[in-house]
């Protein structure tokens, strides 16, 4: 079953995904967190979702990466917040 069936994501979800995973500071359980797909299932989006050589060279660049993984982590803080995570959020209450 396609994991983007099985969670019923939306191409604007898988987009996200893809460009979370990419992030070298975002976790894989910060995609879990926001979207519920587990690392496994995040792998096999990526393969389905990226041209070969380009998935090739985004699981080289992964595979073993401390950032990826909140266990493996040697730092306490500095979590990675994208600059468009307020547009992603849809929130459209302005500060005054």
């Amino acid at each position: 079953m396609k994991p983007e069936k099985k969670y019923q994501l939306s191409e604007r979800d898988i987009d996200r995904i893809i460009e979370m995973a990419w992030e070298d500071r975002t976790t894989f359980d910060a995609i879990e967190a926001q979207f519920g797909v587990p690392e496994k299932d995040v792998i096999q989006l990526m393969r389905r979702h990226m041209k070969p050589s380009s998935w090739r060279m985004w699981r080289e660049r992964v595979q073993g990466r401390a950032t990826k993984h909140q266990k493996k982590r040697r730092f306490e803080q500095g979590t990675f917040k994208s600059t468009r995570q307020k547009n992603i959020s849809h929130n459209k209450i302005a500060k005054r």
